[in-house]
């Protein structure tokens, strides 16, 4: 098949593509050049109503189609976003700024593996029976919960998009998806790719515009039973304000302010190439980059020395070239990294790599680039230490003891994930069980097994995501007592 991509992006409802039924669409933006090179529809609640229609008549066939068949249909899909990788990061890239051999490597790869891990998962979903000795037996059955709600972010589109469709369909359920308005071509062309796969019209609607407008009808229309987002945690906040007293399944997957902590006695090199990666990585803009380095206190000067001579390595330029570091998102968030780093300096940080924009030369002249930032000197209740920048800035802070490290680490309201790097097991096992975070990494980062469950804690949001955790939370359980 052949993905071509049209000026005004369309919805994807009851396996027709259809323009916005307002009329009205929003520029998109390619961040590398400044230059608007599509639109998209500014879709609102009437197009969710179409959306929950088409997907209430398709419900009706595909919550009894047989696993083998849906297996079928969730495995093609991920062999077509493979034969079209090439096509579907390039337009990643041109759509988000990051490199396109990021896209390649990361972003389209995962996309294919949500689909080919969850139809296979399908076929081995299992539920429990427990036999109450000779008087009765009781067994779960878990059932599709009808029509869900997914909505995803714009700093990994495709991945994090099929991340959560894929369970979804797997479970027996038809959904409305929204993309983020930012990003928005990569899920457009999976809707081309779900049709050539022959999945069923109406099972998969992709609908486009803003939380705003297109968001908010997704969460307060009464026949979407459930919503996953993965987003800003001040979104969550209004997701769950909306939804909560209508008593819909949510599964909130929201800020990240992650702490990256550095022992003495760490495998030197293995850190340090894994903290560039870390912290940098899609310039910063992904929820699990570690932006708090904590390093003990006796090697912070060296490590501090070798961190920011590596980092100065780093090529900044057109993500469609050679380079480590591509372009910020959006202009909004372009200006939003900046004033971060203008309050880092006004609390008393001091910048000790980057902190300014960078112009390339050519096609990018006009794009949204900024310098890889390595700040010091600010204490754990700064704004650059609590609230979350979600781009190329890191701050660098020492400590001399495990608690201290401990007490540093914990000393936000998010709890993502954190890293962790030591030779010494038991203290390893310390931090693991101590640290306030849903996700903990020994001695690594992002290393992701599909079958573990994914989330956080406190303002990091609520539920879990992945294998098990994933096909749960789109399902309904339901005992049944046989007595004998």
């Amino acid at each position: 098949m052949e993905l071509t991509l049209p000026f005004h992006l369309e919805n994807f409802i009851g396996g027709n593509f259809i323009g916005p039924l307002s009329g009205q669409f929003i520029d998109n933006i390619n961040p590398a050049s400044g230059e608007v090179y599509g639109q998209i529809p500014d879709s609102n609640e009437k197009d969710i109503k179409i959306a929950v229609s088409a997907a209430q008549i398709a419900w009706a066939t595909w919550r009894t189609t047989a696993a083998e068949k849906k297996f079928s249909i969730l495995n093609k899909i991920a062999d077509l976003i493979d034969q079209n990788s090439e096509a579907l990061a390039l337009a990643e890239t041109n759509d988000n700024g990051k490199p396109l051999w990021l896209s390649k490597k990361v972003d389209i790869y995962r996309a294919a593996a949500n689909f080919r891990f969850f139809a296979t998962g399908l076929m081995h979903f299992s539920t429990e029976s427990h036999s109450m000795e000779d008087k009765a037996i009781n067994y779960t059955l878990r059932q599709p919960i009808g029509i869900v709600g997914c909505i995803s972010p714009w700093n990994l589109p495709l991945y994090l998009f099929t991340w959560k469709i894929a369970p979804a369909l797997a479970a027996g359920n038809c959904v409305i998806a929204k993309p983020s308005e930012v990003t928005p071509v990569t899920a457009f062309l999976l809707g081309k790719i779900c049709k050539e796969a022959g999945l069923p019209d109406g099972v998969l609607n992709i609908v486009h515009g803003t939380g705003l407008n297109c968001g908010e009808a997704m969460v307060k229309h009464p026949a979407i039973k459930a919503i996953s987002f993965t987003g800003s945690t001040k979104a969550g906040e209004r997701i769950a304000a909306v939804a909560a007293p209508m008593f819909k399944k949510l599964s909130l997957e929201l800020g990240g302010k992650n702490p990256n902590i550095i022992f003495a006695d760490c495998n030197w090199e293995k850190m340090m190439t894994t903290t560039i990666q870390s912290s940098f990585s899609n310039q910063g803009q992904i929820c699990l980059c570690g932006s708090r380095i904590l390093v003990e206190a006796s090697v912070y000067e060296q490590f501090k020395t070798e961190f920011v001579e590596r980092t100065q390595q780093l090529s900044i330029g057109d993500p469609l070239e050679e380079n480590k570091q591509g372009a910020i998102v959006s202009k909004i968030h372009f200006d939003k990294i900046l004033n971060c780093i203008k309050i880092a300096k006004e609390e008393g940080g001091k910048i000790l790599l980057g902190g300014n924009a960078v112009k390339p030369t050519g096609r990018c002249a006009n794009g949204y680039f900024i310098e890889p930032t390595i700040i010091e000197g600010l204490g754990p209740q700064c704004k650059s230490n609590t609230e979350e920048i979600f781009g190329p800035v890191v701050t660098l802070q020492p400590f001399h003891t495990l608690e201290e490290a401990l007490e540093l680490a914990n000393a936000t309201e998010y709890g993502l994930a954190a890293t962790v790097w030591t030779q010494d097991i038991s203290k390893a096992n310390t931090i693991a069980s101590k640290i306030e975070s849903g996700i903990v990494w020994v001695n690594c980062w992002l290393l992701r097994d599909l079958r573990t469950p994914f989330g956080g804690v406190k303002n990091s949001g609520v539920g879990r995501e992945g294998g098990w955790e994933a096909l749960k939370f789109f399902t309904e359980a339901k005992n049944v007592c046989i007595e004998f």
